[in-house]
């Protein structure tokens, strides 16, 4: 995924690489969709009735709202999807977000209290759900449509223990 094994520690290791569901891409296919027909249906409709000198007018201006609309409705949220990565390391949680500007944000396992998931019935058809991560402090920070969320949950639980227990020992 996005994430360079470069920014790793020493002894530290990627355990689940992650990206949003896909179901976050439904809305911008189905716009994308929309706006084909849109456009095409005002280029059959406007064309027709518009004087032969202005035809190329119009065209461009139809043309230009639908590259606007595309970049707006569709290559946007497609772009906010493919930038946003979760990786679980056996040390940490790594969020990764942002088109042009980058965020970041780096939760140490040992820092997690409490680690709990939601599925509504669309994300449970689908395969997603939310977790949602409380640390010591009662911050929680909630990672939506993570793919195969119980797997991610239980997978998150077994590195915190070891995480954990890796720190009793050193101390």
């Amino acid at each position: 995924m996005a994430f360079s094994e470069k920014q790793l520690g020493t002894g530290e290791h990627v355990e689940l690489s992650l990206r949003t569901h896909w179901k976050a891409l439904i809305w911008p296919a189905v716009a994308f969709i929309v706006l084909c027909a849109a456009t095409g249906v005002a280029i059959g409709v406007a064309l027709p009735t518009i004087p032969p000198g202005g035809k190329t007018v119009v065209g461009w201006i139809i043309a230009a709202v639908a590259v606007v609309l595309f970049v707006w409705l569709c290559l946007t949220p497609f772009l906010r999807w493919w930038t946003t990565t979760f990786t679980i390391t056996n040390r940490r949680l790594i969020t990764r977000r942002g088109i042009l500007n980058k965020r970041g944000h780096d939760l140490p396992l040992i820092r997690i209290a409490n680690v709990e998931y939601e599925r509504s019935f669309l994300d449970r058809m689908l395969g997603c759900g939310s977790l949602t991560l409380t640390t010591a402090a009662d911050d929680p920070l909630t990672l939506r449509d993570i793919p195969n969320v119980e797997h991610t949950h239980l997978r998150l639980g077994e590195l915190m223990t070891e995480a954990d227990t890796a720190r009793r020992e050193d101390t």
